[in-house]
This record gives C-alpha cells, sequence and structure tokens, in this order.
C-alpha cells in the first residue's frame, strides 16, 4: 500500500505536469500573435522539455542529482532550461512544490558552480609522448572556521538592509544603443543569503565572506595523441560556495607551433634535403630527429626504385602522432628536397664534359621556323608573376583629349 509520502509526491508530480501541459497550450506559437511568436516559440520548447523531464522518471532523478548539468552537450534535452527557474518564472513554485519565487525573489543558486576555463599551449613534442605536470592554483574554499556561515559560532544574523532580507536587487542592463532592462541580480551585500552579520559578530578568519583563499598544488595529466582543442577537465577544483557543488578548471589545449613538423590529425609532415649525388646514387643515413628523439634512418633507394626527385614524397607507416587510448599510429609524410651543388663547382670545362657524359641525355628542343635567342634573370620564386597586367583596350593618339560628336555627311 502507498505510504501517505509517496501519495503526496505523486499528487504533486501530477499536479505540476497538469500545469506544464495547460501552459504549453497557451504558449503555442500557433496561438499568438506574428510579433510574439519568435518568444513564444522559445518559451513552448522550453515547457516542452520540462514536461519531459517530469514525465520520465529517470530523468527526474538524474536532475534532482545533479540539475541541468545532467543533460548537457551530446544529450538530446540539453541544458538551456533550468526547471526550477522555468516553474517559478511562471507559476511561483520549483521542482521542490515551495510556493515563492516569481518577480524579485532570490534566483535559484545553480546547484554547480561555474567552470574556470583557460589555454594552456603545449609543444607538439609534449602532444606526441604525454605530460604530467604540477602547478601551484589559488581558489576560494568554503571557511572551515565558520562552516560557510560567515559569522561566529552562536551569532545570529540580521536582515540584509540592502536587499531587505530578499537576496537580491533589482539591476538595469544594457540590451542595446540606448536601450535598458531592468533585471534581478544577487545582492552584493549579503551575497544573496538575505542576512549579513554584525562586524563584531563575523568570523575572523573569513570576515564574513564566508570563504577564504587557499594555495593548492594541482596535477594536470595530458595523454599523449592530444590534440589542440582537446580539454583536460580536473573535476571540482574551482572556487568553492556554501550550498553549490565546485565547478571544474578546464585547460583548452593550445599546439605550439613546431620548427620541423606539421600535424595533420594522427599524421606528421617534414622536409628533408639530400644531395644531387644522394638523389642520383642513393644513401643510408639518418634524416631527421623525430620527437621522441629518436632518429629516423632512411635507406634510398629501395628495391625497384629510380633516383629522387625534387618534391618526391616519402610515407614512413606507423612513424606519426598516437591515437589516444590505443597502440595505432599515423603516418609520416617526408617532403624531399634536393640540394644542387654551388655553381662554381662546374666552371672546369672538363669537369662539365664529365658529367654530361655520365649522364642520359634526351632531346627536349623545339623545330620552329624561326628561332629568336632571349636573355633571361634567375628568380628564386614566382613573385611578380601577373602583377603586369595592362590594359585590354588600345589607345589611339588622335583620341587623346575631348572630341565632340559629329553629324555625318549626306
Amino acid at each position: 500500500m502507498r505510504s501517505l509520502e509517496s501519495h503526496r509526491a505523486h499528487r504533486k508530480q501530477k499536479s505540476r505536469k497538469l500545469i506544464i501541459s495547460q501552459a504549453a497550450l497557451s504558449s503555442h506559437p500557433d496561438k499568438v500573435s506574428e510579433n510574439e511568436r519568435a518568444a513564444a516559440d522559445v518559451k513552448f520548447k522550453s515547457i516542452s522539455k520540462a514536461y519531459e523531464i517530469l514525465s520520465d522518471d529517470d530523468k527526474r532523478e538524474a536532475y534532482d542529482a545533479h540539475g541541468m548539468a545532467a543533460f548537457e552537450a551530446g544529450n538530446p534535452m540539453g541544458a538551456e532550461v533550468d526547471l526550477d527557474d522555468l516553474l517559478a518564472q511562471m507559476f511561483g513554485m520549483g521542482m521542490s512544490g515551495a510556493a515563492g519565487g516569481g518577480p524579485g525573489s532570490a534566483p535559484r543558486r545553480p546547484r554547480k558552480g561555474d567552470n574556470e576555463e583557460q589555454a594552456y599551449t603545449v609543444t607538439l613534442e609534449e602532444l606526441y609522448k604525454g605530460k604530467t605536470t604540477k602547478f601551484a592554483t589559488r581558489h576560494n574554499i568554503i571557511c572551515k572556521n565558520c562552516k560557510g556561515s560567515g559569522g561566529k559560532d552562536k551569532a545570529k544574523p540580521k536582515e540584509c538592509s540592502a536587499c531587505h532580507g530578499r537576496g537580491v536587487q533589482q539591476g538595469l542592463k544594457a540590451v542595446g544603443p540606448g536601450l535598458m532592462t531592468q533585471e534581478t541580480v544577487i545582492c552584493n551585500s549579503c551575497k544573496g543569503t538575505g542576512k549579513v552579520y554584525r562586524e563584531k559578530e563575523r568570523c575572523k578568519r573569513c570576515k564574513g565572506e564566508r570563504v577564504v583563499e587557499e594555495k593548492k598544488v594541482v596535477e594536470l595529466y595530458i595523454p599523449r595523441g592530444s590534440k589542440e582543442g582537446d580539454k583536460i577537465v580536473i573535476e571540482g577544483e574551482a572556487d568553492q560556495l556554501p550550498d553549490q557543488e565546485p565547478g571544474d578548471i578546464v585547460f583548452n589545449l593550445v599546439e605550439a607551433e613546431h620548427s620541423t613538423f606539421r600535424r595533420d590529425g594522427p599524421d606528421l609532415l617534414a622536409e628533408i634535403h639530400v644531395e644531387l649525388s644522394e638523389a642520383l646514387c642513393g644513401f643510408s643515413r639518418t634524416v631527421i630527429k623525430h620527437l621522441d628523439g629518436r632518429g629516423i634512418e632512411v635507406k634510398h633507394p629501395q628495391p625497384g626504385g629510380g633516383p629522387l626527385k625534387p618534391g618526391s614524397v616519402l610515407k614512413v607507416a606507423g612513424e606519426g602522432m598516437p591515437h589516444k587510448k590505443s597502440d595505432l599510429r599515423g603516418d609520416l609524410y617526408l617532403i624531399v628536397n634536393v640540394d644542387f651543388p654551388d655553381g662554381r663547382w662546374l666552371d672546369q670545362d672538363q669537369r662539365k664534359d664529365k658529367l654530361r657524359a655520365l649522364l642520359p641525355r634526351s632531346d627536349h628542343s623545339f623545330q620552329t621556323e624561326m628561332v629568336d635567342e632571349v636573355d633571361y634573370e634567375e628568380m628564386e620564386n614566382l613573385e611578380g608573376f601577373g602583377s603586369g597586367e595592362h590594359g585590354d583596350e588600345w589607345e589611339d593618339e588622335d583620341d587623346e583629349g575631348t572630341s565632340q560628336p559629329q553629324c555625318a555627311q549626306q
């Protein structure tokens, strides 16, 4: 047989669902004027989400335990609506069933405090190998002397004169050029409690602030294979507030530019330099130093291979970035730059003749009826290409100046 307490809880839930259902019908976008439709659509979606949570025992239990944080990104419910705030705004009640709230009442403090986010720059070597580091941080913790009350033992607070015990005040907020709107904000004097202690009755340690600053050493672990944009979360280490779960410290990884390697997903790209003699005759040597300090040795040519050409790409399988939580790795791509000898090396005609005799020859000349011998200038790059554009129309010297239209002769 159902207990009296469970019967009352069932009646409260049924009453809430009925109220929300009626509110959803009255707020349907099809039942308002065109200029009110956008606002009604937002309200209707919020009410629908509230009803969905109330109608599902598992979702209701998750909300009671974690608030809307239980329905954050990745969950179809979303986190943009808070049921207590929604019900308080509409009906002066919350999920607890308590009356009150409404305009001018104290905003319900979130179950979890704000996260503290900051950028953290890491090198490609650290992302390749992983990193564990410790650092000192300062954050607020609940005063142990007064257990977060802000007053001495057995001291009784008085009503806050700034907000008259409501915990909130009315303030103005700019919503556009020259436009202001009134909003309810937490009272700065009592920090939303509605009560304050006389100066002589305040806690000696926190001076009535209810929290004190503490220095703490925190360990940060970056898994190998992490990438820019990853978030490293240290749970519950943000500032503490009474009656609230502390937020998290969130580090957003920023990858520092590397002088040798460029990363794209799990793959790495780098350039190597080989001598002309190595490109033609082959070599076996260390061509690059990897991110973990190992030398990468390349033997050229591979069986069936030929000379290396400038811009050739060598793919080294399994020498890219590691995958997180896996033994798999990406690939390493090496772009070949062939270093030609200094021009003075061929100053002697004897060397030219020997080289010409050794190298294979092919005829790339063209047969034409007319041939012009031209001078040229050696350029390091294509800078200036396309910058010599001129007008497409011919300009006749006789057309200079202003001319008047003339009648045709008959």
